[in-house]
């Protein structure tokens, strides 16, 4: 198959391109760089099946030849990103979901859109189940991409109900990896960075809010069997093993050897107290769980940001 892959240099984006072309797929990746990484892209050029774009996929796409599947997987994910590009942020996931939804419409693919467990916002309910419709702040600092892809499950919904096209959405939960942006501002690449290069750990708020840590491989492994069913309404995608904040920079301390401190500031705005998964529609739908445990993946991020971290 054909697969448009807008946000082919990020971090998900870029697994998902090389788990389609190991699988023998065509991969037509597309990326502006605003956030993606050209090392991302590198290891995906080694392969005879892919092709790279370098456009901004919040404006209409040339893209020739046929299409199976159009992904969008573009956006800003990271807080300090997308706040330090808000606008660009609402863009991509408002104009350029309309956009990509249109391309699959004329060339006859499915659509399939990734959105994120930041539609539920600082939830009210735990775990939270993809029927729960979240506690959000429209106007705060985190809106931009919060409510932007709401607005972009609402648009792909609308496209399915009003056009028949056929489309995935999933809600991806933290995800960590090989790949990652150490300068992203999440809390794995800050941890591993930080304790890496000797810094104090930087934990805001008391280290009690409780994040569920996903391995990338297991995610795409969920994605990929998402493509495979018919199922048009969002499916949670994530590691429903919830960890703290101040357990997480306490595991990457004692994995890294570092004599780093942990240190605690304050906590941002509308930051999420509690974040966590429920995945029994993924096991009813997909037969799907996460495998890696958390130390595990934790060692094989280390060992990747050992490589692209000056120590």
């Amino acid at each position: 198959m054909r697969v448009l892959l807008v946000g082919a240099a990020g971090f998900i984006g870029s697994h998902l391109a090389e788990r389609l072309l190991r699988e023998g797929h065509e991969v037509v990746g597309v990326d502006n760089f605003s956030t993606g990484q050209r090392r991302n892209v590198r290891r995906l050029q080694s392969f005879s099946g892919f092709t790279l774009i370098e456009a901004d996929a919040s404006k209409p796409l040339n893209i020739e030849g046929p299409l199976d599947w159009v992904m969008h997987f573009a956006s800003p994910a990271s807080p300090p990103r997308y706040m330090e590009r808000p606008v660009e942020t609402i863009l991509i996931n408002g104009e350029g979901t309309r956009h990509l939804l249109d391309l699959a419409l004329e060339r006859g693919a499915k659509f399939f859109l990734a959105s994120t467990s930041e539609v539920y916002g600082d939830p009210l309910v735990h775990p939270q189940p993809e029927t729960y419709w979240g506690n959000v702040n429209p106007i705060g600092p985190r809106s931009v991409y919060d409510e932007s892809k709401r607005y972009a499950e609402t648009l792909t919904m609308a496209y399915h109900r009003a056009q028949g096209l056929s489309v995935r959405i999933v809600r991806i939960f933290n995800t960590y990896g090989p790949g990652m942006d150490p300068e992203d501002g999440r809390v794995v690449s800050n941890f591993i960075v930080q304790a890496l290069r000797g810094e104090p750990i930087t934990v805001y708020g008391d280290g009690s809010q409780t994040r569920s840590f996903c391995y990338v491989d297991d995610l795409i492994e969920g994605i990929r069997r998402l493509m495979d069913v018919e199922y048009s309404f969002p499916v949670n995608l994530g590691n429903p093993e919830e960890h703290s904040v101040h357990e997480l920079a306490q595991l990457i301390k004692d994995l890294t050897g570092s004599p780093s401190p942990i240190v605690f500031r304050p906590l941002p705005e509308d930051d999420p107290r509690q974040r966590r998964p429920d995945i029994r529609l993924a096991k009813m739908l997909l037969s799907w769980e996460p495998k890696v445990p958390v130390q595990e993946g934790i060692r094989r991020t280390i060992a990747y940001f050992r490589e692209v971290v000056m120590v």
